[in-house]
């Protein structure tokens, strides 16, 4: 049964999404453009997300100005960090987008991440034959942020593949013959950044990673004692009962549930913003208890 929010004994079922991507990353609506599916969705609030970049979030909240429908928009990141060879994210809400700390980092994750596009590009060029630079590559995606899921689309559109699918499983893929890994941080590096950033960090889509139970909550623990505030509990691909799973570890480890559709756009076709795969609800309740622990900060 959904969840509702009860105002002045009214209830209220427009939700709250904090997981969100824009054209900044990899996802295919620019921050205004998102900015007005939100709002033709109802949602009451909404984080900004994209991986590793804060540079959409002046945009979408200029367009939230010009609406007094806009939802409430929250400054958010998704730093993508390395644990063991596991990609763990780390998801910032309501951070400091001025903090020095976190301008370098990103700034330093931007040149390590263009030095690697580089590489990946010409290795696609001599490998498959494929008319791709990275000045290309850009091009064909401006104002984005370069992920494998812009290769994917480039090689798709150009036709060396027949999916996206097909360029991940074949080309660019964990292990496959032109994939270049990034340079990252560990996850502990990551609640570090956010939390200098006076934000609030939340360990993404936990259930993802593929962890035995024992090894997730070995995680969990060991990232709270560094600074870990909230794990997504509410995610576009839980069933009902990893839904619990995951309200009983966050109650176990006394951290704050947070949850979000992981909406991409055209990149993820079956995930829509706030509803994620249809049957996906955050309610208002787990935003305000966020925005009183930031107040708290």
């Amino acid at each position: 049964m959904l969840e509702g929010n009860i105002r002045d004994g009214i209830v209220d079922m427009r939700p709250v999404d904090l997981h969100v991507h824009s054209t900044r990353s990899d996802g295919t609506l620019t921050p205004a453009e998102l900015l007005d599916y939100a709002v033709k969705k109802r949602l009451r609030a909404m984080a900004l997300t994209d991986h590793d970049t804060v540079d959409g979030l002046t945009e979408i909240k200029e367009a939230a100005k010009t609406r007094e429908d806009s939802p409430e928009i929250v400054d958010g990141v998704e730093l993508s960090t390395d644990l063991d060879g596991h990609d763990i994210h780390i998801v910032g809400l309501f951070i400091d987008t001025a903090n020095p700390g976190l301008k370098e980092y990103l700034q330093k994750f931007k040149d390590s991440r263009d030095l690697r596009n580089e590489k990946m590009c010409n290795a696609i060029r001599e490998g498959i034959g494929l008319d791709i630079t990275y000045e290309k590559l850009k091009a064909a995606f401006p104002g984005s942020v370069i992920t494998r899921a812009h290769y994917a689309r480039y090689m798709l559109d150009h036709g060396s593949v027949h999916s996206m699918d097909e360029a991940f499983s074949r080309y660019i893929g964990d292990g496959r013959p032109y994939f270049i890994p990034r340079e990252k941080v560990t996850p502990f590096d990551g609640v570090e950044l956010i939390k200098k950033a006076s934000g609030i960090p939340i360990l993404a889509h936990p259930l993802l990673y593929g962890m035995s139970r024992e090894r997730l909550e070995g995680l969990v623990s060991d990232l709270k004692d560094a600074g870990l505030m909230g794990i997504e509990t509410r995610y576009s691909t839980y069933s009902s009962a990893e839904t619990r799973q995951m309200i009983l570890l966050s109650e176990k480890m006394g951290l704050l549930e947070s949850g979000g559709s992981d909406f991409h756009g055209a990149n993820k076709k079956d995930i829509d913003l706030g509803t994620g795969k249809g049957g996906l609800f955050i309610p208002y309740e787990i935003y305000e208890k966020l925005l009183e622990r930031r107040k708290q900060l």
